[in-house]
């Protein structure tokens, strides 16, 4: 095993076990996370009960978009909630410890935070997703759950990404700007609907901006063959891996306001 995983797989435990120190309140609020999330879910039962059909997706076809989009959206805060935090860590000054250890940044923000309620979201996606796959009138195959897979790991890969856009612009507002919140909380939420409804500008916006239709949408045509006339199916399929991309501007972006940063002094 590579020094570097493991010494994550390390301080991974390490946080599980810390936050298990007090079981009663850690698995009170694992499932007061996946009640929270129960509530958007039926928000969307409601919806579907009210009306069949939602531009001619059905319940079940939605269900498979909330279940991706939440447990994509809940792996990037579980693992990546250091850079959620960030802009107190460089308020109180801990960032500049960072940087004068021996490990990359990066690897160290990540691993200074876990946030393991998270895990009563990721349950509760993984539930609706369970329900979703008989009830969303896909012809399921080995190639389209690996399309499902790859939606989840695009997704969580451009929430994670969102977040360390996030936490690049604090090195030049040291507070955290909110409106990031539009697109991470916001475009979770979104989600739980397929990103057509909203119009063309807000699909178009998530498709070429911040990719988020790429890991969710168009793979979603793809398995429900709905291939849109003059589109590759193949390349709707692989659109999801546009997510994990979507890391290197994000990733570059950090290092440039880590590049100008400057110490509290503290």
């Amino acid at each position: 095993m590579p020094p570097r995983l493991a010494l994550y797989l390390r301080f991974l435990t390490m946080h599980l076990k810390g936050q298990m120190q007090y079981k009663t309140s850690f698995f009170l609020s694992v499932a007061a996370q996946f009640l929270v999330s129960l509530t958007g879910w039926l928000g969307v039962y409601f919806m579907f009960s009210r009306f069949r059909s939602v531009e001619g997706f059905t319940l079940g076809q939605a269900m498979l978009c909330f279940g991706v989009m939440e447990f994509a959206f809940s792996s990037a805060q579980l693992f990546g909630r250091g850079f959620d935090a960030f802009p107190a860590m460089l308020s109180n000054g801990q960032f500049d410890r960072i940087l004068v250890r021996p490990l990359n940044a990066v690897f160290q923000v990540l691993a200074m935070q876990m946030d393991f309620k998270r895990l009563g979201r990721l349950a509760q996606a993984a539930v609706v997703l369970a329900l979703a796959l008989p009830m969303s009138g896909v012809d399921w195959t080995g190639g389209r759950l690996l399309v499902l897979f790859l939606m989840v790991l695009g997704a969580a890969a451009v929430f994670f990404g969102l977040f360390l856009a996030y936490a690049a612009l604090s090195f030049f507002t040291v507070e955290g700007l909110e409106f990031m919140n539009v697109l991470t909380d916001g475009g979770c939420q979104f989600g739980y609907y397929p990103y057509s409804i909203y119009g063309r500008r807000i699909l178009y916006f998530l498709t070429f901006a911040v990719p988020l239709a790429l890991a969710q949408y168009w793979p979603l045509l793809y398995l429900l063959d709905r291939v849109p006339p003059g589109a590759a199916a193949a390349w709707l399929g692989a659109a999801p891996l546009a997510g994990v991309a979507f890391l290197l501007p994000c990733g570059l972006l950090f290092r440039w306001g880590m590049s100008r940063h400057r110490s509290t002094g503290s």
